[in-house]
């Protein structure tokens, strides 16, 4: 016959074991668990980098050539821009040939005009300086 306390302590040492080995084995559970959790947060970061890089780099590229088409707009402008005021240069170099009796009317109009300007401006600026 067994010994009741032989076998009393007998289980508890073995429920000890079991407890023992379960509490290894959630802590190993757990371990794995945070492990893969922190390898898919760092693939997430690395895909996120990822993408914000590449989404920089077009960003950069298309910055650059919204840059080209300004500056070619612009040299086109300037280039139309020179060549309208040759036209309106030789045309006028033209209408003064062709017409000098009238170009000089409309040259003493205009110079009229802005003396009579010049005189308002001045009239209406000391009015407010003395106020």
């Amino acid at each position: 016959m067994s010994n009741p306390v032989t076998t009393l302590g007998d289980d508890a040492s073995s429920l000890a074991a079991s407890v023992a080995n379960s509490t290894e084995q959630a802590i190993r559970t757990t371990q794995r668990a945070a492990q893969q959790g922190i390898d898919q947060l760092a693939n997430n970061l690395d895909g996120a980098r990822s993408q914000t890089s590449n989404a920089l780099h077009h960003l950069v590229s298309d910055t650059e050539a919204l840059a080209h088409r300004g500056m070619d707009a612009v040299r086109d402008g300037a280039g139309q821009l020179r060549e309208k005021s040759l036209h309106v240069k030789d045309a006028t170099a033209s209408y003064i040939q062709h017409e000098p009796v009238k170009s000089m009317l409309m040259a003493a109009a205009v110079g009229a005009a802005l003396m009579g300007l010049v005189a308002l401006f001045s009239r209406h600026h000391s009015g407010h300086n003395g106020r």
